[in-house]
């Protein structure tokens, strides 16, 4: 099968690849309540949000301003950055991962058409100065979660699929790039396929001009398979000495309903479907491919995003977290997502108890670092953006980090947020430490993994 992008019709604006991205989790939160934000206050500089590109919820926004760090002196239960995130051991051979921009190592830029400097502000300085030295399509200063991952268990980071080049006949990429893993995931990429979109389609535009969906990310992953093993036998070997990521999906499903002014009561209307098609790709990989460990993150707390804050702000005091300033309906929200993604995870190790699926959770840790900055050594306003334009968090609609006229906050390691809904190189060391912690030790897997679970354990201590 060709390994291609799969394309639905509709006006594709090239300048519309900056959302946003909304949802997580607190759980006494108001679902009910409606964003008093309408979707024509979503006006990414001469693009209209609901004209064509409320898909790309990839890149975005903000800038810097002079950070007050807190001494590290001063937090009263100060956690230890993880720098040394490095096993003693290898437990998998590779890595492959489906997911959006909190995963994406370089596809978006291809899939979207803007793996140059010229139109894609992700492939601009400072993008990637943190680590790498150059942008390298990451929406971060450096690397992400699933890099220190592979790091830690001694894999090199995993390359982007649609960055492999193509074999001699053009039509499937080389797996020569992937026998140690491969990562399908796209910035803006959605659970339920684009197709369920289409309803809130402008007149004369598209919601969603793009499909990078997690069933087309399957796709992909299948038509890369038959070049990494001939055999079931040796499929399932390989499958069953990797690591599987499947998300966080759902954000980007979520705010393209919001942006298109829908309720959050009626957004969650199709929260299960979500849930269902997360869960069903999950099964999939354990039943027809042999998967023995699948990580499935939850989504992180999108009513703290600082762009979520601005467009969905709202007039009411009562609508925020008093602790935090987030807000409730859209963390709420996102609480129902993560709870029935959890359920789900739950079913599945019931009726697979040979195979390790683990919930990641990106809502707690970085609900931690919301409410209680100083103990990761971030500055105490927790909700400013270190990389955009002037405006409230230094978040500004017009102009986005790696734009002429957004700035860079001096120190990076001390911000959570870095371009907007993105977080920094030092937020996700962090996240990837407890991610680790959790894959070591799996619910519900077999007595065989978790002997090999054990093999990481040196992984989490070193880091922690």
């Amino acid at each position: 099968m060709a390994a291609t992008i799969s394309c639905v019709p509709g006006r594709l604006a090239v300048p519309c690849m900056r959302l946003l991205r909304v949802l997580p989790e607190y759980r006494r939160l108001a679902p009910e309540a409606k964003p008093r934000a309408r979707a024509s206050d979503m006006i990414m500089g001469r693009s209209e949000l609901l004209r064509g590109c409320a898909a790309l919820l990839l890149v975005l926004l903000s800038s810097c301003a002079p950070s007050v760090v807190s001494s590290p002196s001063s937090a009263a239960a100060q956690r230890r950055p993880p720098h040394h995130l490095v096993g003693r051991g290898r437990r998998y051979d590779a890595i492959f991962s489906l997911g959006d921009s909190y995963a994406d190592t370089g596809n978006g830029p291809v899939a979207f058409g803007w793996y140059n400097i010229t139109t894609n502000p992700v492939m601009r300085p400072p993008y990637g100065s943190t680590f790498f030295g150059r942008p390298t399509g990451r929406n971060c200063d450096g690397r992400l979660a699933i890099d220190f991952i592979a790091e830690s268990l001694g894999l090199p980071l995993v390359p982007p699929f649609l960055l492999a080049p193509r074999t001699g006949t053009g039509t499937t990429r080389s797996s020569s790039s992937f026998r140690r893993g491969a990562n399908f995931a796209v910035g803006g990429a959605t659970a339920l396929d684009a197709s369920f979109f289409h309803r809130w389609d402008p007149p004369g535009g598209s919601t969603f001009p793009l499909n990078t969906s997690l069933g087309v990310q399957m796709r992909w992953f299948q038509s890369l398979k038959p070049s990494l093993c001939d055999t079931t036998k040796d499929c399932k070997e390989l499958f069953g000495r990797s690591l599987f990521f499947v998300g966080a999906f759902g954000v980007n499903d979520y705010l393209l309903a919001l942006a298109a002014n829908k309720s959050v009561h009626e957004v969650r209307s199709f929260v299960p479907a979500v849930v269902t098609t997360i869960s069903t790709a999950v099964e999939r990989l354990i039943t027809e491919h042999g998967a023995a460990t699948v990580v499935v993150p939850g989504v992180m707390p999108m009513g703290c995003a600082p762009p979520v804050l601005v467009v969905f702000a709202d007039p009411d005091p009562a609508a925020y977290e008093p602790r935090t300033g987030c807000l409730k309906a859209i963390n709420g929200l996102v609480a129902h997502h993560n709870a029935l993604l959890q359920d789900a995870l739950r079913g599945l190790r019931a009726r697979h108890p040979a195979a390790a699926v683990v919930y990641a959770d990106f809502f707690g840790t970085v609900m931690d670092m919301v409410t209680s900055p100083a103990k990761f050594g971030f500055a105490e306003d927790a909700l400013t953006l270190c990389c955009g334009g002037p405006g409230r968090f230094h978040y500004n609609r017009r102009v986005f980090c790696g734009d002429p006229g957004a700035t860079k906050c001096r120190d990076p390691s001390a911000r959570l947020f870095w371009d907007g809904v993105h977080l920094t190189e030092a937020a996700y060391r962090y996240i990837a430490a407890d991610w680790l912690s959790a894959i070591n030790s799996p619910p519900g897997a077999s007595a065989d993994n978790r002997m090999m679970a054990g093999a990481t354990d040196a992984a989490v201590e070193s880091s922690c």
